[in-house]
Parts: structure tokens; C-alpha cells; sequence
């Protein structure tokens, strides 16, 4: 998968979205702190590929704005 943004989440939280993005059939990547320097103990990162724009808007809506460039 070709990374293109991503959103730093509680590792709390991650199955419920992992659950919501895997409803709607998004694909998407999750990396841990071992994978991605700047998160920060209880973090994980969800990492998208480009989207089309229903699928986008379905993060976006998720998540509550545009992600951070990969």
C-alpha cells in the first residue's frame, strides 16, 4: 500500500475504528510506535492510501478533519 496520510489515535480507541473502516470496506494500515518515531506511548497511527472521495469522506467524517500527510 502506497502511504498517504494517517491519524494518531489512544490505542484505546483503535478497534472501534479499525471495526468502522472495515464496515465500510477502506483500506488502511496500522502502525505502532515501533513503526512511527513521533507517537508517543498509548498511540497508534491508522495510514491510508490515496482514497476516492466517498471513501474519503467517510474518514473524514470519522476522524473530523483531513489527516496528516504520510
Amino acid at each position: 500500500m502506497e502511504k498517504s496520510f494517517y491519524y494518531v489515535v489512544p490505542s484505546k480507541d483503535v478497534f472501534r475504528y479499525i471495526n468502522e473502516l472495515n464496515a465500510q470496506g477502506i483500506p488502511h494500515e496500522v502502525e505502532t510506535r515501533s513503526m512511527q518515531d513521533e507517537l508517543n506511548v498509548g498511540e497508534v497511527s491508522i495510514v491510508f492510501p490515496d482514497l476516492p472521495v466517498r471513501q474519503f469522506g467517510v474518514v473524514f467524517d470519522l476522524f473530523g478533519d483531513a489527516g496528516k500527510k504520510y
